[in-house]
């Protein structure tokens, strides 16, 4: 089998950074597959069957969506339980929370509009901007996400600002004494802020100094790989055994389903319902390609129906 973790993200992209992050607490040695930051991803894609966001981690013939499967992932296959968000306080989830729904989609509208248009074109340069910007107005369309701009985006960053200073004053880390995945959640979305706005994120002394000591952390050993690797490693490997599933499944197992977001980037992957936890949704795709591959998605935030 091969077992070595392949991180499918692109450098910009706030959700891979807080990944990125966990390997470098854990020190984990990891293969990283560049995609582009907006569909078509053809390094990508063909493993996924379309799913629309990113990161996406590959072990194999297994492929996880969404940094909230990922973490518990990398919890339990890089030995490192502080990457496990069930181990966090109470606290520091209600906080990681905020951090993740309201203060991340207001991190872009907190940014003043002509700089936030000045990082675009350094970026992409003018034909991209427009392509992204378009890109981005489509993620969300249809979707229950409403991102706030101006005072009101600034109003949602500082009500985190302030709450992460007071639970600072009390612990060293959002967790608590160490480092942990509720850091990486809280920080991701001011690396964002800070990342279009050009300008490091002014807070409490507390928060500033956090800030720093997240990103000192690092991204652990990476490696560059190559398309023909990352796919080489699912055509080459078997899926791992599936887990038993719950006996409340939203559609019969062995029939064939779409799987979506409910939230944002709701395009649907079709596979068949191979497996259904407590907190995952397992789907196998037999492909001409790689063969079969099992692609494994939060239960909580996505619709599983049946085609």
């Amino acid at each position: 089998m091969n077992d070595f973790l392949i991180l499918h993200h692109y450098d910009s992209s706030p959700y891979a950074e807080k990944v990125r992050l966990m390997l470098g607490l854990a020190g984990a040695s990891w293969s990283s597959m560049l995609s582009p930051v907006q569909p078509p991803r053809p390094s990508l894609d063909p493993l996924t069957g379309g799913y629309r966001r990113i990161p996406v981690a590959q072990v194999g013939a297994d492929i996880f969506c969404d940094t909230a499967l990922i973490g518990p992932e990398l919890a339990t296959m890089l030995n490192c339980p502080a990457l496990d968000p069930a181990n966090v306080d109470a606290e520091a989830a209600a906080l990681m929370e905020q951090a993740q729904k309201k203060a991340f989609f207001a991190a872009i509208g907190a940014v003043p509009t002509p700089r936030l248009l000045g990082t675009m074109l350094g970026m992409f340069g003018p034909i991209g901007a427009v392509k992204f910007i378009k890109d981005r107005i489509d993620l969300v369309k249809g979707g229950t996400v409403r991102a706030p701009k101006g005072d009101k985006a600034r109003a949602v960053l500082n009500s985190l600002l302030d709450n992460l200073e007071n639970r600072l004053e009390k612990h060293a880390w959002v967790g608590g004494d160490a480092p942990s995945v509720a850091d990486f959640a809280t920080y991701h979305p001011l690396w964002l802020y800070a990342a279009c706005n050009r300008r490091p994120v002014e807070a409490g002394p507390k928060v500033e100094a956090w800030y720093q000591r997240v990103g000192e952390i690092g991204h652990g050993q990476r490696e560059e790989i190559t398309q023909e690797r990352a796919f080489a490693a699912a055509r080459d490997a078997e899926p791992r055994p599936l887990p038993e599933s719950v006996s409340d499944t939203p559609a019969p197992i062995g029939t064939t389903v779409e799987v979506a977001p409910s939230d944002y980037g709701r395009i649907p992957v079709t596979g068949m319902l191979a497996a259904v936890t407590e907190d995952r949704v397992v789907l196998a795709r037999d492909t001409d390609q790689f063969g079969l591959l099992h692609v494994h998605f939060p239960r909580d935030g996505y619709s599983v129906k049946a085609k």
